[in-house]
């Protein structure tokens, strides 16, 4: 059968769909932002910190202090905007920017859902997710469609395979498969937990769970893809990420993927749970019911859109591949690790000894980290290149306000990789002032002793 790329452009599917998955993304983020503000962690990683890592190119994004209380208020209001579609274009746009903001004020809060909320709600903002099923189309007869070109579905299920497949490809490597690295190091922590603690020592139980995962990754999106595997699949989906939750402390990272993973399920099954959810609040489902069809035009701004998509899903596809263009081992250098879907798959522990050096007098002054970083921060800059420079450059600038002419700095770093035994890590004869963030390898981290095979 010949694929027709107008043809495919032209089909559509019920806004149900894409509906649900509004509301349920907009309200897991609404009480997301709930849950990391009552650990106090909003004032532990953005308020306390006297230092923040910025990532390279947005070195402008800056800590807010007290006003960052009213930045995740803004985007809990916005993300409950998104949830019932009200003024969804400028909720979801609001949301996006002050969400991806936070994030960006310092690297050392980095993880992968983090960055795959980011990318969802940017390409939400493209999406008729308010068509149905939302205040807009309630008020607004001429944005409610029953109908939606499927592509608008289509290009949430990708993003979602993306994050499952290349998570499952970084896993074909030699210390994940024939090491079970790190997952001999991690699980034996959780020999207390009730029913299966006691197992979670065994060796075999260890590989198990390694070849487990990377199967899962691999073959999930494919399973929830073929209608006659979706319910098995979606119960596998249930019980890895319940599991991952239970054994690993990764917030709501498993909450998301498993409620993401529903939009996987035909329209029937979002019609039926809006309309549960409906008569759960006292609404009339029927006024969402409208027997219009959003036909995409080939306009210009639908075609400016679509190709603006493209490119970005392209890029989406690529970018987790830039390692390629490094030589050196990636889970040493890290040049190309993160925005790559590479989840829990090392263990680095780091110890950093920086030497602030007077240019003219000669005279050393051996840093004590924990006066400039939080202990979060010290633990994550020991063993991170980009961390390590960075740090580097503003010790440099402090010692210069405290009047020390081209103070030089210099680093004794240790690093363990995955259970090896620790070695030097960065070449302690380099001036790191002197060194600059770039997309060039990094020639001054020490080579690794070592060989890790595969993605």
């Amino acid at each position: 059968m010949n694929f027709s790329l107008k043809t495919y452009l032209n089909s559509y599917s019920e806004t149900a769909t894409l509906a649900f998955f509004r509301l349920a993304f907009g309200f897991m983020m609404f009480f997301s932002l709930i849950r990391f503000a009552s650990y106090n962690w909003i004032a532990e990683f953005y308020i306390k910190p006297k230092f923040h890592f910025t990532y390279y190119g947005f070195g402008w994004v800056k800590p807010m202090g007290n006003y960052i209380y009213l930045l995740f208020i803004i985007s809990g209001i916005a993300a409950l905007c998104v949830a019932i579609g009200y003024k969804y274009r400028l909720a979801i746009i609001t949301f996006f920017l002050s969400f991806t903001y936070i994030e960006l004020i310092d690297k050392t809060t980095y993880l992968n859902h983090y960055y795959f909320v980011s990318i969802i709600s940017f390409v939400l903002i493209f999406l008729p997710a308010n068509a149905s099923y939302s205040i807009d189309a309630f008020r607004n007869s001429k944005l409610s469609f029953q109908k939606i070109p499927k592509w608008t579905i289509d290009i949430l299920k990708l993003l979602l395979g993306i994050v499952y497949f290349y998570a499952g490809l970084a896993k074909l490597n030699s210390d994940w498969l024939f090491s079970a690295m790190p997952l001999k190091i991690w699980l034996p922590n959780n020999s207390n937990i009730p029913i299966i603690g006691s197992l979670l020592n065994e060796n075999w139980v260890h590989y198990a769970f390694s070849w487990t995962g990377m199967i899962y990754d691999l073959s999930i999106v494919f399973l929830l893809l073929y209608k006659r595997t979706r319910i098995f699949a979606f119960v596998m989906v249930v019980i890895f990420h319940v599991l991952t939750r239970i054994l690993f402390p990764i917030g709501v990272f498993p909450y998301i993927m498993i409620i993401s993973t529903l939009i996987f399920f035909d329209a029937n099954f979002h019609k039926k749970c809006l309309n549960y959810f409906s008569k759960l609040f006292s609404i009339n489902a029927n006024l969402f019911e409208n027997g219009k069809v959003k036909i995409q035009q080939y306009t210009i701004s639908n075609k400016l859109k679509l190709n603006f998509i493209s490119l970005f899903i392209a890029f989406q596809l690529l970018f987790p591949f830039r390692y390629f263009l490094y030589k050196d081992e990636l889970f040493w250098t890290e040049e190309g690790f993160r925005f790559s879907w590479r989840v829990m798959i090392m263990e680095k522990a780091g110890y950093t000894q920086f030497i602030v050096k007077d240019e003219i007098s000669k005279k050393e002054i051996r840093i004590n980290n924990s006066h400039f970083l939080t202990t979060f921060q010290e633990k994550q800059m020991s063993f991170q290149p980009d961390f390590i420079l960075e740090y580097a450059h503003y010790l440099c600038d402090y010692y210069k306000k405290q009047g020390i002419q081209n103070p030089e700095v210099y680093v004794e770093s240790y690093v363990a990789l995955n259970g090896r035994l620790s070695q030097k890590y960065i070449d302690q004869k380099i001036n790191l002032a002197n060194e600059y963030e770039s997309f060039q390898p990094k020639t001054w981290i020490l080579p690794f002793n070592d060989e890790i095979i595969g993605f």
